[in-house]
């Protein structure tokens, strides 16, 4: 599913930046663009950030 129309950035690409290493929306925007444009997508990255942080402290 796309995160970012603008851009045309997926789920999988945001996870794939946070398993690289991103802690915030700006790290996963200078890496894939999204949130770029419209920034309409900021919330859905956050809230992908804030489920892996938890899934990481949990685990």
């Amino acid at each position: 599913m796309y995160v970012c129309i603008c851009r045309a950035v997926t789920e999988n690409e945001v996870h794939e930046c946070i398993a690289a290493g991103a802690t915030s929306a700006k790290q996963v925007r200078d890496t894939t663009g999204a949130g770029g444009d419209c920034a309409s997508c900021v919330r859905k990255i956050c809230a992908i950030l804030k489920r892996s942080e938890d899934l990481v402290t949990t685990a």
